[in-house]
């Protein structure tokens, strides 16, 4: 039995327990990646960090170039809309203020109609009493005549 389990655990460790082989692969790899290329990768890897770094900076200021051309354009745009928006809006605050301006208008000239009605009014009546106070002076003054001329007669 002791033999059967032994061999078993042989088997299990050669079948299933991969790190004797996985070692052996790593220390391989390691050894190819290093000593037999002598760090080529690690310098083709530098040159092109190097490389698309220089590609950003130069794609960069060209990209900020561009920004700063479509944002101006943007900006005149923007600047352009906001200014007819003010002229639509100052056109609807004259119409606005223009129907105002005619209704006030309007209410003036009644206003006006009617001071000159009153005003009419009050002239007639001052008419009136002015007609009243000549008729009442020139009775006086007759009356006073006529006294005079009996005192004269006298």
């Amino acid at each position: 039995m002791d033999k059967i389990a032994k061999d078993v655990g042989e088997i299990q460790s050669r079948l299933l327990d991969h790190r004797p082989m996985v070692n052996a692969e790593t220390r391989n790899f390691v050894r190819e990646f290093e000593e037999k290329r002598g760090h080529r990768e690690s310098r083709l890897l530098e040159n092109l960090n190097k490389a698309v770094v220089e590609t950003n900076e130069e794609m960069l200021s060209i990209n900020v170039e561009d920004m700063n051309q479509q944002l101006s354009d943007v900006i005149n745009r923007l600047e352009a809309a906001n200014h007819m928006a003010e002229r639509v809006q100052q056109r609807e605050l004259e119409a606005q203020q223009s129907t105002k301006l005619q209704a006030n208008m309007e209410q003036l000239k009644e206003e006006w109609a009617d001071f000159l009605k009153e005003q009419q009014r009050l002239k007639e009546e001052v008419d009136e009493e002015h007609a009243k106070a000549v008729g009442e002076l020139s009775a006086q003054y007759n009356e006073k005549k006529k006294d005079l001329a009996k005192l004269a007669l006298v």
